[in-house]
């Protein structure tokens, strides 16, 4: 097994057991650039921030979520 495969064997694990997904969404353009430059502007991740807020959006709708 190569040293790649053994690699990526090991973060597919390690999303699994951490409960990573990957989600796919077709945005505007203009939308996602202003969002990355924010982003790197305030020196914090895209996936942070997204994060952060589907959780408060959840929560504002009633629902919990639910921890892995």
């Amino acid at each position: 097994m190569s040293q790649t495969s053994a690699q990526s064997q090991a973060t597919r694990r390690y999303e699994s057991k951490v409960g990573l997904i990957s989600k796919s969404y077709k945005l505007k353009k203009d939308i996602v650039e202003a969002f990355k430059e924010a982003c790197e502007k305030n020196s914090v991740s895209q996936a942070s921030v997204l994060s952060a807020y589907m959780e408060e959006y959840t929560k504002a709708a009633g629902i919990e979520p639910k921890k892995a």
